[in-house]
């Protein structure tokens, strides 16, 4: 009999290999998986299903678990193991790296079937960890599958390809041709897609949606927290993961690092339990550190909002300011690039730089161009604007699309607002709240802007660096003939001082 040895634990500190693969650490793994109840480890006819293998850290916990809770019904260490491996645990790689290091990390050799395998009853190589390289199906120049586009994802043989086996199949039942009472895991989060920088688009959700296609008794997996508020391609699996009262436990962490230490995901991460069997509530649980903040049952899409609202103690403060019955802020928002200066090379990602002047020149007008240059404002020939000239004249305020990039709490949310006179215009980098009557009116918002109030209203939807128009939508539009405080604004919703303190935990004044 093959003795389990599990120390030192590598596991514990391995490396992310990228952005895609972030690791699992062992202590979370088991978190996780203290979630389900913990019978099914006393069941030998208990089956695991890891569709996302990497470490095989999931799988091996899971053995452990199982090793312990099998001991009255398989007495024999070797025949409870033989079985734990070859009848309860299975996974499905999502590399050739990934399917080598998993299978020595729970077989104990690379080689399932080898000499020094824990496990004596694997007839082939990968014992229940497959790894089946595959090849995306384009149609457009675009996976149907996984949407990863043919320009970046189209590989030769001595190259991964990221073409994740269990999402690229409409029947993902055939691949070990079984059902399966659990499945667990942590799914690679985007693709790259070819756009500048560090352009990406999600692909966890179809790991989740695919897994639940499957109808496992329960789910479980890790993933970033930007679906709460939808964005770019996870708007429909927002709606199906809001109203899906099968999400019974979510544990949410608004900063990554403290879920995996040393790893930045803007917006933070989350793990859920989804149970097929029971519908109700779900409880929800905010991390900060290594304490839990917060703790609440109820439905994770509250009446009248679209989104997941993130903390619970952000939920009675929400409803006082909708009895009020305003319009929205959002309304004075503009759309991204309000003046069209965002054009691109043609069958190109890179900006055509606007043709600025740092100096002024006759028939110029002013231009604020952050991101270009650090001094942020020149001149531009106003025949160089593209969309809303007639906001060109008129009193405006600019103020960055995107902010928030290393910010610890409290936050500032949003940059600074700037006034936008008249005679001036502003590039994509910022987006365009007005245009106002006149520049006193303009003073006035921004003094709404400044306060922590607005800011945390805005915070309810914004939990990526993008400050689009719809993350105002919960800020309720004021008399901008009078200037704003915090004080007045708590005073006319009539928030308490328990409710300001936890809006002070969460925003800071703005510089």
């Amino acid at each position: 009999m093959i003795e389990i040895n599990y120390n030192p634990d590598v596991l514990s500190c391995l490396a992310n290999l990228s952005n895609d693969e972030v690791f699992t650490p062992p202590k979370l793994v088991n978190e996780i998986l203290d979630m389900l109840p913990q019978e099914l480890f006393q069941s030998k006819a208990t089956t695991f299903l890891d569709p996302v293998t990497k470490s095989g850290v999931f799988l091996r916990e899971i053995a452990k678990r199982l090793n312990d809770g099998l001991k009255d019904q398989i007495p024999d260490q070797q025949e409870r193991i033989d079985h734990i491996f070859s009848k309860q645990l299975y996974g499905i790689a999502i590399t050739e790296l990934t399917s080598l290091l998993a299978r020595r990390s729970v077989y104990c050799t690379k080689k399932a079937n080898g000499k020094y395998s824990v496990c004596t009853r694997f007839d082939t190589e990968e014992g229940n960890i497959k790894y089946d390289r595959l090849q995306h199906t384009w149609q457009n120049g675009k996976c149907v599958f996984c949407d990863a586009t043919e320009e970046v994802y189209s590989r030769t043989d001595d190259l991964e390809t990221y073409a994740y086996q269990f999402i690229h199949t409409d029947k993902p039942q055939n691949i070990f041709s079984m059902k399966f009472d659990v499945i667990v895991g942590n799914p690679p989060y985007q693709l790259s897609d070819g756009g500048a920088g560090a352009s990406a688009k999600p692909i966890y959700n179809k790991f989740v949606l695919q897994a639940i296609k499957l109808n496992p008794r329960f789910l479980s997996m890790i993933i970033p927290a930007r679906w709460y508020t939808g964005g770019r391609g996870v708007d429909d699996f927002r709606k199906e993961m809001l109203n899906d009262k099968r999400i019974r436990i979510l544990h949410d962490f608004p900063r990554a690092s403290d879920c995996f230490p040393g790893v930045e995901i803007k917006g933070g991460v989350c793990y859920f339990l989804w149970n097929r069997d029971q519908m109700g509530k779900c409880q929800v649980n905010t991390h900060q550190g290594d304490q839990i903040t917060s703790t609440a049952n109820r439905y994770l899409l509250e009446e009248g909002t679209d989104v997941f609202i993130r903390y619970n103690p952000s939920i009675s403060i929400l409803k006082k300011v909708e009895n009020q019955k305003e319009n929205s802020f959002a309304r004075l928002v503009s759309a991204n690039d309000p003046f069209g200066f965002d054009v691109r090379e043609d069958n190109s990602f890179k900006r055509v730089k606007p043709k600025f002047k740092l100096k002024e020149e006759s028939g110029t007008i002013k231009f604020y161009y952050g991101g270009y240059e650090k001094k942020g404002m020149g001149y531009i020939n106003p025949d160089f604007v593209r969309k809303n000239n007639s906001w060109i004249k008129e009193n405006k305020i600019y103020i960055s699309k995107a902010y928030g990039a290393g910010e610890t709490y409290p936050h500032q949310i949003i940059n600074r607002p700037i006034l936008g006179p008249k005679n001036s215009c502003c590039s994509e980098t910022y987006i365009v709240i007005g245009p106002f009557a006149n520049a006193k009116v303009c003073e006035n918002v921004i003094s709404y802007i400044r306060t922590k109030f607005f800011r945390f209203l805005i915070s309810l939807k914004k939990i990526t660096q993008e400050s689009r128009s719809k993350v105002y939508t919960f800020v309720p539009i004021q008399d901008f003939n009078e200037s704003w405080t915090d004080e007045k604004l708590y005073a006319k919703y009539g928030i308490t001082q328990e409710e300001q303190d936890f809006i002070d935990s969460l925003i800071r004044p703005m510089e």
